[in-house]
Formats: C-alpha cells, sequence, structure tokens
C-alpha cells in the first residue's frame, strides 16, 4: 500500500497539466471592422428581432419559422443529445453495479443425481479519477454542450435573417412587377398613338414595328418576375416548413428599419457570434481532448467488489447457502503500447491547432461580413438622391419627347430611348433600396442579431 502512495504521489506531481481548464487564446480583434467606427456600446446586433423587423406579416413569418423550421428542430434535438452525453459524462464518476446471477447442473455417473450449485452476486466497480481522465472527459461533455446550443443559436440566428431577407426580396419583386406593368400600360398607349400617326402619315411602319416589339419584351419580363416571384415563395415556405403558398405581405416603401447602425467593437463578437463562440467551444473540446490524451500515460486506479450468496462451497455442495464477499484493487500503469498513446497524442495536439486555427478564421469572417454589409448599405444610401434625380429627370424627358414626336420635331427613336432609360434607372432605384435593407438585414446577423439569452455552461 506505501508503494502505491509513493507512485501515485510522484505521478500526480508531474502530471498538473492535465487538470487545466481552458484559457481563451490571445487573438487579436483590433481593427476586424475595417474602416468602420466603433464604439462600447449597445449595438444594432442586441435589438431584438421584434424591434428590429416592424412588419406584422414579416414577424409573424419569423415566428413561425422558429417554429416549424426543421433546421432549427435538428439543432434542437442535438442539443438534447449533448445534455444526454454530459449526464453519462457526470455518472461515470459514481461506482457501476451488475446482478449476474448464474447456476449450473453437474454429475459424475447418474444424472438422475444430479447437482445443482448457484451464485447470486451484485458486483460493483469504480474507476478513481486520479489523474483527470474522468474530469476531461466531462469538460470536454461541457464543451460539447455548450457548442451545441451555440450551434442553436447560430441556426435560428440564420432562419430569423433568411426570412427577413426571402420577404424583402419579394417585396422588390414586387415593386419591380408594378413598375413593368405601369410601363408595360404607357407603352401600350404609345404603340396605339404610334399607329394613328401611321395612319395619319406622320410616322411609318418601322417605328410602329419598333414601339410593339419594345412592348411585347416588357410583357415577356412580367412573367420572369411572375417566375422569380414563385420561386421566392417556394423558398420562403420550404423553410417555414411547409408546402408551398402564397404569403400576405406589405410593400416595400412602407419598410421601416433603423438608421443608426451601431457596430460596437470588435471584441463584443466574441460574446455576441454565436457561430464565433461554436468554434470556440470547438477549440476547447479539442484542448480537453489533449488533456485526455496526455492522461493515458498515468496509472488507472480500480476499485471491485462482490456482494452475494452461493450454495457452492468449492468441493462439496452446501445447502443452505453461505454468503461470499471480496474487495479488490487493480493499479494499471502504461508502460508500452506499441506507441498509441504517443500516436494519440500527437493526433489531439493537431486537431487542437486545426481548432485554433478555425476559431482564427471564424473571427476574421465574421469581421468582414460586418465591414462588406455596413459598405453596401453605404452604398445604396449614397445613391438614393441622385437616383431620385435621375428618375425626375427622365420622366421629364419621357414626357417631352413625346410631345415632340406627336408635333413631329423629333423621332421615334428618342421616345423609345427615353421610356426604357427611365424604366431601367426605376428598376435600379428599387433595387438600390432593397440593397439598403438587405445590407442591413446582413449587418444585424453578422452582429448575432436574433439571438436569444444563452444560458450559461461552466467550461
Amino acid at each position: 500500500m506505501k508503494k502505491l502512495i509513493i507512485i501515485l504521489a510522484a505521478a500526480a506531481m508531474t502530471s498538473c497539466g492535465i487538470y487545466k481548464n481552458y484559457q481563451r487564446p490571445d487573438v487579436v480583434t483590433d481593427g476586424l471592422y475595417g474602416t468602420a467606427e466603433t464604439a462600447d456600446s449597445t449595438t444594432l446586433g442586441d435589438i431584438s428581432w421584434q424591434e428590429m423587423f416592424t412588419d406584422p406579416q414579416l414577424q409573424a413569418l419569423i415566428d413561425l419559422a422558429l417554429t416549424n423550421n426543421t433546421d432549427l428542430q435538428s439543432a434542437y434535438w442535438r442539443v438534447k443529445e449533448a445534455e444526454a452525453t454530459l449526464k453519462s459524462a457526470r455518472l461515470a464518476y459514481l461506482p457501476s453495479f451488475n446482478f449476474a446471477p448464474n447456476g449450473g447442473v453437474s454429475s459424475l455417473t447418474n444424472p438422475w443425481n444430479a447437482t445443482w450449485t448457484y451464485t447470486v452476486p451484485v458486483t460493483a466497480s469504480w474507476e478513481v479519477d486520479i489523474f483527470g481522465k474522468l474530469t476531461n472527459s466531462k469538460r470536454r461533455a461541457k464543451a460539447l454542450l455548450a457548442q451545441s446550443q451555440e450551434y442553436q443559436q447560430a441556426v435560428r440566428t440564420q432562419v430569423i435573417a433568411s426570412v427577413a431577407n426571402l420577404y424583402y426580396t419579394l417585396l422588390m419583386l414586387d415593386a419591380q412587377y408594378e413598375i413593368s406593368s405601369e410601363t408595360a400600360e404607357k407603352w401600350f398607349e404609345t404603340v396605339n398613338t404610334m399607329r394613328a400617326m401611321k395612319e395619319a402619315g406622320m410616322t411609318n411602319e418601322a417605328a410602329v414595328s419598333q414601339a410593339e416589339a419594345n412592348y411585347y419584351s416588357i410583357e415577356t419580363s412580367l412573367f420572369d418576375l411572375e417566375y422569380q416571384i414563385r420561386e421566392m415563395e417556394n423558398s420562403l415556405s420550404s423553410l417555414l416548413g411547409e408546402a408551398p403558398r402564397s404569403f400576405e405581405r406589405g410593400t416595400l416603401d412602407e419598410q421601416i428599419l433603423p438608421e443608426n447602425l451601431v457596430v460596437g467593437i470588435p471584441a463584443q463578437m466574441l460574446s455576441n457570434r454565436p457561430d464565433v463562440k461554436n468554434a470556440e467551444y470547438s477549440l476547447a473540446q479539442a484542448f480537453y481532448n489533449t488533456a485526455g490524451a496526455r492522461s493515458a500515460f498515468y496509472p488507472a486506479l480500480s476499485l471491485s467488489g462482490t456482494l452475494g450468496w452461493t450454495n457452492d462451497g468449492g468441493v462439496t455442495t452446501l445447502d443452505p447457502a453461505k454468503w461470499i464477499f471480496n474487495a479488490a484493487a487493480s493499479l494499471v500503469q502504461p508502460i508500452f503500447n506499441a506507441g498509441r498513446n504517443q500516436a494519440q497524442l500527437r493526433i489531439a495536439k493537431a486537431q487542437q491547432q486545426e481548432a485554433l486555427l478555425s476559431f482564427q478564421q471564424t473571427l476574421l469572417n465574421a469581421g468582414a461580413e460586418v465591414n462588406n454589409a455596413l459598405a453596401k448599405c453605404q452604398s445604396a444610401r449614397s445613391k438614393v438622391d441622385l437616383r431620385q434625380k435621375q428618375v425626375a429627370s427622365l420622366e421629364t424627358a419621357v414626357e417631352s419627347t413625346q410631345l415632340l414626336m406627336r408635333h413631329g420635331s423629333t423621332t421615334y427613336l428618342e421616345v423609345l430611348t427615353a421610356q426604357q432609360t427611365l424604366l431601367s434607372a426605376q428598376l435600379s432605384q428599387i433595387n438600390d433600396r432593397f440593397s439598403e435593407i438587405q445590407a442591413i438585414v446582413d449587418l444585424y446577423h453578422a452582429l448575432g442579431g436574433g439571438r436569444e439569452i444563452e444560458s450559461e455552461t461552466d467550461k
């Protein structure tokens, strides 16, 4: 026993590394948002999705998605699996009990005079966690649970952002369809006007044919827009876990989103972005996996015992039965495992380095997403006034060229060009507004918006 204590004490003095808790590595977040202004304050990502998206139809769709989305449901069951894994790791600290009755019959001469023997034992075994094998397994399971919870949060934020983007895409397509339909009606009037002018000898067949061709081109584009609308509705239905259907919705002009796009400081990403936290918990798992690989080099102490009764005395059959009891302890010190433990440790260290690089890259990607969304929003907002002026000028140009054509002082080509340019500018104006809204949604998502207040899990 004294020798056992000496061995354990010596090993414990050299195994302190296997008990360390995970510590976040030094990560550089300065400049992660590029040239964006930062401040340590409440960010756009801290706003609840109900405050962010005020359109009642959109709110109803997001509520439905959070209930029915299959990816989110899968993430929920992934959390349940991790909870069960952690519970199993905690129960490993407790001794295990087994009920293992056995019996038999034997006879040396007369089979009719057989002797029955039986043993009814309850066996118990307990692994004493001296060198952190069970502890590291439990910590790894905790990190797995936290990772699965962050994965669920990441899926949740992605679902909210996806529903919002699809909804706003539908509003954009609706606006484009409305403008194109109005333009098609005006083109039809132009065609009729030019036919009348031809009858009056004021224009020729080429002008009428060109006008008709442009009218048919716009009518064709309406079918393309109808297809895109159905495609977006089908995508939205799939996201909601429903069969394809149409949706009630508002208009693009009615949408109100935050004007002040506060991004906070890059370091907040470490606590706000579920995918970043998910990557860090993967790193924590790899850390504890490495610690577990190190613990394989140290002795394993196991205690076992048996309690029960038997009628088998070892020489002759005894009746009545007698109690049996035994207890034992075993210490296993790995000496040579054909390099298996060394190989497992090298693998664990390599996986830890991979997880670290993945964590760092996730941070960089997150910063790029924030910067891209800000740049996209700023670009769209910069175009608003200029695009409005362009549309107003082109509307004037269309009216002027139509009047001039009726009086024979301009050609039909100038009228067609002005109308086509106006339509293009109007569609671009809708795209600019959509780009601004989409950029705000993307920024909201990039800052971790839409997450629930997470429950803290000890590392």
